[in-house]
């Protein structure tokens, strides 16, 4: 079954690349395209998407208002949020709006096409630089919360082994050869990460692990 995708964007140009590119391409169908977030709701519920492609600045609603109004509303839809800023902040808020995954406008469309497979399978797009700042500015804004008393998620060394290259911004599939286990064993793990972190996406478990020192 093909991945369906809705993209939210206001330039023009760049939109209609994006759909050309995604119904251009086997195994993905754009199934609607936005100039920006006014009808949101009845979009999504018209287009059915698996995945959004936000637009993180639009006129009206901006792409982390929209994110957090969906992933809300639609929680069993994944937002990839695309945009030409990198700067940290825009990052922080983007996840905190419920993204789950960044790319930058300028990335490849291969890139794009990688980005929306792995958001559907449960991981977190993101590149090493993006994820640098994102702890960057964790750190630099100090906010690292005190886990609950006596809080004790029972990761076992392995799953911390491999959240924690989660937090360091690797791919989940780069991270079987970094730990000499098979992807699937890997996709396991994350997944029992998950469930014991009481979260349902890697941005999730990845702010979890820093603001509350879990690591």
């Amino acid at each position: 079954m093909d991945i369906r995708i809705a993209v939210f964007e206001d330039n023009n140009l760049v939109r209609s690349a994006l759909q050309a590119i995604l119904n251009g391409t086997p195994g993905f169908n754009c199934c609607g395209v936005f100039a920006d977030g006014r009808h949101w709701q009845h979009d999504i519920e018209r287009s059915r998407p698996d995945v959004v492609l936000m637009d993180i600045e639009m006129p009206g609603f901006t792409g982390i208002e929209l994110t957090k109004k969906i992933t809300e509303h639609f929680p069993k839809t994944k937002i990839l949020i695309q945009t030409v800023f990198n700067d940290s902040e825009r990052i922080f808020k983007a996840l905190c709006a419920g993204a789950s995954g960044y790319i930058l406008k300028n990335d490849p469309p291969q890139k794009y096409l990688q980005a929306i497979e792995e958001v559907l399978s449960g991981g977190a797009p993101m590149s090493p630089a993006v994820a640098k700042k994102t702890l960057s500015f964790f750190r630099s804004k100090n906010v690292i919360l005190v886990s609950p008393a006596n809080a004790d998620f029972q990761l076992s060394s392995r799953e911390e082994e491999i959240l924690k290259l989660l937090v360091e911004g690797y791919q989940v599939k780069s991270i079987p050869e970094k730990v000499f286990i098979s992807y699937e064993t890997v996709r396991t793990h994350i997944k029992n990460i998950y469930k014991k972190l009481h979260v349902n996406s890697r941005s999730e478990a990845v702010m979890k692990a820093i603001q509350q020192g879990i690591l």
